[in-house]
């Protein structure tokens, strides 16, 4: 400020020129000033208002902690990054490709001591859960019981995925639309029961099963055998102590993915997944193989039926019967002759359908979870991009039985300077500053396009950008486009 009066308060020529029009100098140079000193004033106090509401907004970005290690938490942390309200992202485990978004940290999913203590430590505003495992654990349960914010369902409520079992008994206890079924936690009283029963069937083990503990069933000497690898050979761990038989339905599966917050339901877009290793739905079942959105089968017809009968339907019953549940709920879906019917439900984001579902929502994500948590979601104007998706999944050759891994995988760079496509990182690690394999399924090449032929020939085309040794996919994800 000195050097500003300094600096107006010195005589020149102009100050003489004035004198000699009859303006009086100090005059002149006072009104100088006091304009100088009041554009200063103004300039001093918009920069201090900018720096205080940068601090603000600083100061009330989350820190978010996300709990996963596939290509469904890789496409969640995507999202989240994108939102203003994030300043730094977490995850646990994580893997290779979130590393170069998020803070990655050595801490298993199921280890809920670890990850309460770390969101503490961290002062973590804001927890997703992604995976199945430690919500039907109970992990939401040991956050909230220490004050913590999480996204996902209860342990209570979890269980629409956990059991089954506990979800075939709810549709048939609120008249929701179903396959037929029985339940079984006896070997020998199932083998009775199919002695006569209509062929084929569906096998199922009741627990987690990482997506592969459904057996279809064409003959009796293959059910027989089921129940066996099921509930005797326990292929699938305690997941077969109790086991579903269930009637096998005809027609196309769709998935659909939705955002709960114990009384509201807001439906995300639709999604077909493919779920057989090999081209044609040949060879074993998989986590997912691929996926597209939206489905081209799930009409408006069918929308309309499945908000009446199926989803408000299955968040009012699990209300009802004290399990209210907030975060994701993932309907899977039969579209019979009969009309759509639920062949399952998910308590997370599918995996691989997160990959394509999130890249085209237009909404912030952490504002529709956080609506969630809060019970607000009916604020919430949920919307889509009018476009599509595909994503191939690049896996092991060998995937899901037995494969290599620790291979360098190259070309993934690509992707960063081209707008519309995804390399979502399911199984790699970081060695010796490279990124390896490091699973069954690798990564998951995503593309949009303004149809859905148009993405799936972009995404094929990404495939091939990316290279590593092993590296197999299937060739026909999005078959059914063509039939549609």
């Amino acid at each position: 400020m000195r050097l500003l009066y300094r600096t107006v308060g010195m005589r020149t020529d102009a100050d003489r020129k004035y004198a000699a029009c009859g303006v009086h100098p100090a005059q002149e140079t006072n009104q100088n000033v006091n304009v100088l000193f009041v554009s200063y004033i103004c300039v001093t106090l918009e920069l201090l208002r900018e720096v205080f509401v940068c601090s603000c907004e600083k100061e009330n970005r989350m820190k978010v902690l996300i709990v996963g290690s596939g290509g469904r938490e890789h496409a969640i942390a995507v999202s989240a990054a994108k939102s203003p309200k994030v300043d730094k992202i977490y995850c646990a485990p994580g893997n290779a490709g979130i590393g170069q978004i998020a803070e990655c940290v050595s801490i298993g999913a199921m280890e809920f001591d670890k990850l309460v203590s770390f969101a503490k430590e961290k002062e973590i505003d804001f927890t997703i859960i992604g995976m199945d495992d430690p919500l039907v654990g109970g992990v939401v349960d040991a956050f909230e019981a220490e004050g913590l914010t999480v996204f996902g369902p209860r342990k209570n409520a979890a269980i629409l995925e956990g059991s089954k079992a506990f979800s075939k008994d709810l549709m048939k206890k609120y008249k929701i639309p179903t396959a037929a079924y029985e339940t079984f936690d006896d070997p020998a009283k199932a083998l009775a029961y199919l002695e006569n029963a209509k062929m084929p069937i569906v096998l199922k083990a009741d627990g987690l099963a990482l997506g592969k503990g459904v057996l279809i069933c064409k003959t009796l000497e293959e059910a027989k055998a089921g129940v066996k690898e099921i509930m005797e050979d326990k292929k699938f761990g305690s997941a077969g102590n109790h086991m579903v038989v269930e009637e096998f339905m005809t027609g196309r599966e769709v998935s659909v993915l939705s955002f709960v917050d114990g009384k509201t339901i807001k439906i995300m877009s639709s999604a077909q997944d493919h779920k057989r290793a090999k081209d044609g739905d040949q060879g074993l079942n998989t986590g997912g193989m691929g996926t597209f959105s939206p489905s081209p089968f799930y009409t408006p017809e069918v929308d309309e039926f499945c908000k009446k009968y199926i989803y408000q339907a299955t968040v009012d019953a699990m209300a009802a019967e004290g399990r209210p549940f907030v975060g994701i709920i993932f309907f899977g879906l039969m579209l019979t002759e009969d009309g759509p019917k639920v062949l399952e439900y998910n308590a997370r984001f599918g995996d691989p359908e997160a990959q394509v579902v999130l890249p085209r929502m237009k909404n912030d994500m952490m504002e529709v979870m956080e609506a969630c948590v809060e019970g607000r979601l009916d604020e919430i104007d949920l919307q889509f991009e009018d476009n599509a998706a595909v994503c191939v999944v690049l896996a092991s050759d060998g995937y899901p039985v037995s494969y290599e891994k620790g291979y360098e995988i190259t070309g993934m760079d690509k992707f960063d300077t081209q707008d519309g496509y995804y390399c979502f990182h399911a199984g790699t690690a970081l060695k010796d500053g490279k990124i390896v394999t490091n699973g069954g399924r690798v990564l998951g090449i995503t593309a949009k396009g303004n149809d859905l032929k148009e993405a799936r020939a972009n995404a094929y085309k990404a495939t091939e950008w990316v290279t590593f040794d092993n590296k197999y996919m299937r060739n026909d994800i999005g078959k059914a486009i063509d039939e549609a």
